[in-house]
């Protein structure tokens, strides 16, 4: 398949119910509005294609660009690659949830991660922070530098409050996935959570992670890794 040939039967999967919703999370045109499950036939007849991956993603089309993280390869992917998707990246649907995901499957995602992080730049740090929860949330324990995450959760700790938006999101969640997926610093995280307390973004919404946390430790589900990253 083509990329006119992908945009076309993206084009026809779209709902403007759908759309609709995109946009009021921060999607702009040019978009179709297809739900993430509906691409999954097309995913399986291209499975992993990183030239078509790259036309789908530079055509600015949300769904197109969602749809490149599907079907991109990331090992094929250089860290040069990565920062020339997160700077296309115009809002965190992208960025957290195409890029860093995608950077997630990699075998240069922290050191990628760690420079978004400390980029001070909203997109770059939210996508560098949730990069780190697709990690814990699928990599062993044993693979992660304890003393590096309780340091960053110390970071957190220090600076989510006074972070851009999107940021304080990526950092609360990443309170949380240590404290749920990383069980090293399962303690450290709640302290932390507590510590923080809620965290006011907008619309009057406050992300309190200790309740989440509570949460899965009531279900039994501390110490939860996923099967995969991309679905």
């Amino acid at each position: 398949m083509n990329v006119e040939t992908v945009m076309r039967e993206l084009e026809l999967l779209g709902k403007e119910r759908t759309k609709k919703i995109y946009v009021s999370n921060g999607a702009h045109e040019p978009l179709f509005g297809v739900a993430t499950g509906e691409m999954k036939p097309i995913a399986k007849k291209i499975k992993l294609n990183q030239p078509l991956a790259e036309e789908l993603y530079n055509t600015g089309n949300y769904d197109a660009m969602y749809f490149a993280g599907v079907i991109a390869d990331p090992k094929a992917m250089t860290e040069a690659d990565f920062d020339r998707w997160i700077d296309a990246a115009y809002f965190y649907m992208v960025s957290d949830y195409v890029v860093a995901v995608t950077l997630a499957e990699t075998d240069i995602a922290e050191q990628v991660a760690d420079k978004w992080i400390h980029s001070g730049e909203e997109l770059k740090m939210s996508a560098g922070w949730s990069c780190y929860c697709w990690l814990l949330g699928n990599r062993r324990d044993s693979e992660f530098d304890e003393s590096k995450l309780a340091a960053m959760l110390e970071r957190v700790k220090n600076t989510i409050h006074d972070a851009p938006e999107r940021t304080k999101y990526a950092m609360n969640n990443f309170i949380y996935t240590v404290g749920v997926s990383y069980l090293p610093l399962h303690d450290k995280a709640v302290e932390t959570a507590e510590a923080v307390g809620p965290v006011e973004v907008e619309r009057n919404k406050r992300l309190i992670a200790s309740d989440r946390i509570q949460k899965e430790v009531e279900k039994g589900r501390i110490g939860f890794k996923r099967k995969y990253v991309r679905c």
